[in-house]
């Protein structure tokens, strides 16, 4: 019981300074996830091994000039494109390699690519257009925690079948799909609450959400399975680390990023 509402009231913390810090200005929202993914980039080498004071240095070049300065759409471009390469590898090695090589080399390649860039791309959503949105980007998390939620509670109640037993045996199918439903109906709400675009670009959302965020969470439950820990940290308390609770949507980001600049195109 106590381990509960532990576990409830730093929710709701981590949750409240998110939201709080998106509504203020797009400022404050991109220096909160300046810091958050400090915090990340030293979880992530912990449980890599490594050490590596350089990265830090990306970290503050990447969101100085991607996220802070916006310098170069071709350049932001190519980021993305670099970023979706390595990150659709990480799947790769996640279904058909026994252990992600990551452990034995590309871990600069994999902490500047996977996490530091797919943060900034995570900055970057609310802007894609070239206007701040915050009620597009409290979206996409309220997406992410609705996934979450009714994953858990659907998996938990319902679960027969294993996602992916070997990797998170907790994680089942019946689980995955609860979670994609329960996104598609928030779509929903979220398009009746802010009237921004339309349905359909609400449920691609959550789909994109779904599958990206499991998969992000697998990969991850890789990474730690492969350290040998439970989590990747213990900065909130009964959830672990920070990097255990942005898994989900620093994995999909680039992938949202790729997704409204089509939207866009198309239309």
């Amino acid at each position: 019981m106590r381990e509960s509402i532990i576990r409830t009231v730093s929710g709701l913390l981590y949750i409240s300074i998110l939201v709080v810090s998106i509504l203020s200005s797009e400022f404050i929202f991109i220096s909160l996830f300046f810091l958050l993914g400090f915090v990340c980039l030293l979880e992530l080498e912990k449980l890599l091994r490594l050490k590596s004071y350089a990265l830090y240095g990306v970290h503050i070049i990447f969101f100085l000039l991607f996220s802070y300065w916006k310098f170069s759409p071709n350049a932001t471009l190519v980021l993305l494109s670099i970023t979706i390469f390595v990150n659709m590898f990480l799947v790769k090695d996640l279904l058909f390699i026994r252990k992600i090589p990551v452990f034995e080399k590309k871990k600069y390649i994999i902490l500047i690519f996977y996490l530091i860039s797919s943060i900034v791309f995570l900055t970057l959503i609310p802007t894609y257009n070239g206007v701040f949105n915050p009620y597009l980007i409290v979206g996409v998390f309220v997406l992410i925690w609705t996934n979450d939620t009714f994953a858990y509670i659907v998996g938990k109640n319902f679960g027969r079948n294993k996602l992916y037993e070997k990797i998170s045996p907790n994680k089942t199918v019946e689980g995955f799909l609860g979670g994609l439903i329960f996104s598609c109906i928030g779509g929903y709400f979220i398009f009746r609450f802010t009237h921004y675009r339309d349905v359909p670009f609400w449920l691609g959302m959550a789909v994109i959400l779904t599958i990206f965020g499991t998969l992000g969470d697998l990969i991850q439950s890789k990474f730690k399975r492969q350290a040998g820990v439970k989590d990747s940290g213990k900065l909130m308390p009964g959830h672990g680390g920070l990097y255990d609770r942005l898994d989900s949507i620093i994995f999909s980001s680039p992938f949202i990023y790729a997704y409204l600049l089509i939207i866009d195109y198309v239309s």
